[in-house]
């Protein structure tokens, strides 16, 4: 077992639930925010205080709009159109049907890059196929809103799907993200198989690299080899809950390890990131997993953590509001219940702050006016605007 490991051993006892639903009420739990919606104080040493937006029931990912108004995914299978300046939502209608329990339901929603002018918004959730079968499953579709004040999905198309579909209910990934260029990212976990991650044949295990309309990317690394792997950008990744680009256009994950290993990524073209040949982790039996420097092939992370802190999600700051975290990544910390931040010395990183949220924050995002918006996990999670403090 490796170091730490036995320190950590109850926290990791529950780390398969730690990206399931709630590990018990976010609404009952301590906060730093009030749960009257009012705004609370700082807590000690830390630079902000917390203002309650709204409340949802599993709330998954989150994503604002040109017009500032947000859309939130529940992982049930509902879709929210929110006015954050109000804290009122409505449902969408037409969204997919969800495959939901363990880990999966409804998952990321990001708003195509030419959004203002075609509408479109893109979808992942987790899909049941025969056989007690499952995969995730990617769709795009337009946001319409009536006169009526109504919301809709029109014109729903899968546009991609993980290959084979699997049992059980773990490990979907299927983050979203756009390039500069408009290519899409996704990320696409292994689903607790281990053996996908290396399996050129399955898209499972890996970061894909796609067209916005779900066509594998002209010049990816593998388009030779034909059928899926020409998805794909990179593989041997574990369950990448956390995709985004920094100011210098890098692409970074941060994915789950098993017993100990969280890992921080910057996810280059080919690489591989040596799933399940090694990781700085062991697995949930205790058997042993070798680290990642016995396989100097294998691309290694640029943060790792045992003690873990479950990630859930990840974003890269740039607006004024916290100037002082310009350029920084501010992760969601499951099973820690913490917001991490990680500073940056070109490629070299580092935990740099680990703030205590009292509940296990689902989702970390930007707002356009500049300021840090987090989503709880579980029934009552609740929607927070992060304010500097004073």
């Amino acid at each position: 077992m490796k170091p730490h490991l036995l320190a950590s051993a109850l926290a990791l006892a529950f780390a398969t639930t730690a990206c399931n639903g709630s590990a018990g009420s976010a609404a009952g739990a301590a906060s730093n925010a009030g749960a009257d919606g009012a705004t609370a104080p700082a807590a000690a040493g830390q630079p902000f205080e917390v203002d309650v937006i709204a409340v949802f029931d599993e709330p998954w990912a989150m994503s604002f709009l040109p017009d500032g108004r947000l859309l939130v995914t529940e992982k049930k299978g509902r879709l929210k159109l929110v006015d954050v300046e109000s804290g009122a939502s409505q449902d969408v209608a037409g969204v997919p049907d969800v495959d939901y329990g363990g880990q999966g339901g409804f998952g990321d929603v990001v708003p195509h890059p030419g959004f203002a002018d075609n509408g479109i918004v893109y979808l992942s959730y987790a899909e049941a196929g025969r056989g007690d079968r499952r995969g995730a499953a990617l769709a795009r579709a337009r946001l319409v809103t009536g006169e009526d004040g109504g919301a809709r999905l029109d014109g729903l198309e899968v546009i991609w799907r993980q290959v084979p579909k699997v049992d059980g209910r773990g490990h979907y990934g299927h983050r979203i993200a756009f390039d500069g260029e408009g290519k899409l990212w996704l990320s696409s976990s292994e689903r607790q198989k281990f053996d996908p991650a290396q399996d050129m044949a399955s898209n499972m295990g890996k970061v894909l690299r796609l067209e916005d309309d779900g066509r594998p990317a002209a010049g990816n690394p593998f388009a030779a080899q034909g059928g899926v792997a020409a998805e794909v950008w990179s593989l041997g990744h574990r369950n990448v809950l956390g995709l985004a680009f920094d100011g210098g256009g890098r692409l970074w994950d941060v994915e789950m390890g098993p017993a100990g290993g969280d890992e921080l990524n910057l996810v280059e073209r080919g690489a591989n990131y040596g799933y399940p040949l090694v990781s700085n982790g062991d697995h949930y039996d205790g058997s042993p997993i070798p680290d990642h420097d016995t396989r100097p092939e294998f691309s290694a992370p640029a943060v790792g953590w045992t003690p873990v802190i479950s990630p859930s999600s990840l974003v890269f700051y740039s607006g004024d509001v916290f100037p002082q975290w310009t350029g920084s990544a501010l992760i969601g910390g499951l099973s820690s219940q913490a917001l991490v931040r990680v500073e940056f010395d070109g490629t070299t990183a580092r935990e740099a702050e680990r703030f205590d949220m009292g509940q296990r924050i689902r989702e970390v995002e930007q707002g356009p006016e500049g300021g840090l918006w987090l989503l709880e996990d579980g029934e009552g999670g609740r929607l927070l605007k992060l304010l500097p403090a004073g």
